[in-house]
């Protein structure tokens, strides 16, 4: 209505496209952050999943290293080394040859006419060739069923007897706890019976065991 004047008019007009043009680079300001903000959630998201492989990779070593670490599964002594160091082993592969110190016993035959006056739990001493001043206690803890051909490294004071019955005499744990270093496997002697258990041991034969 002629109240203001056209430059007024061009001026107002100016400052709205100013201002709205200050709109959009706002909006586009506040688009470029949520770009950014989902840019940087989807990288921490990459990282996330980083860490959670690395752990899984991580338990995964530690189950191996658990797998391959040999347990024994009772006290004992290594006599040979099986497979050596760097060597790969199959399942169930053997690498150490392990004797069990507190299960020791020695095995000796008698014929058909001792092995049925044998009772479990009967007294034996033993004397090594190895160790003569010493007789060792021991208890029958075996007597084979059958009776079996006198293996040829086992002599008997009868030639003629044939079959003999195989017999294991059990060392108590407690003389072998106090003796470990000086257990050896495999060494020869006598085993002495005793069929009345009422009769005493002749003196040559009572137990003397290392101090």
């Amino acid at each position: 209505e002629g109240a203001s004047s056209g430059q007024e008019l061009d001026d107002d007009r100016a400052r709205v496209r100013s201002v709205q043009a200050a709109v959009g680079a706002a909006r586009a300001q506040v688009q470029a952050a949520q770009a950014t903000i989902a840019a940087a959630r989807a990288q921490v998201a990459g990282a996330r999943s980083t860490v959670d492989a690395a752990q899984a990779t991580i338990a995964r070593i530690k189950v191996d290293i658990d797998d391959s670490a040999l347990t024994a599964p009772r006290d004992g002594r290594v006599q040979y080394r099986i497979a050596q160091p760097g060597e790969v082993l199959a399942s169930g592969g053997k690498v150490l040859n392990l004797v069990d110190l507190s299960d020791v016993f020695m095995t000796f035959f008698v014929p058909e006419t001792i092995a049925g006056q044998l009772a479990m739990g009967s007294e034996v001493h033993i004397v090594l060739d190895a160790a003569p001043q010493y007789v060792i206690p021991a208890r029958v803890s075996f007597v084979a069923s059958t009776a079996q051909f006198t293996p040829k490294t086992v002599e008997t004071a009868s030639e003629r007897q044939k079959l003999m019955f195989r017999v294991k005499a059990q060392i108590g744990r407690d003389l072998l706890q106090k003796n470990l270093t000086q257990i050896k496997t495999g060494l020869p002697g006598i085993a002495w019976l005793k069929l009345d258990s009422q009769a005493p041991w002749p003196a040559e034969l009572a137990v003397k065991v290392p101090q």
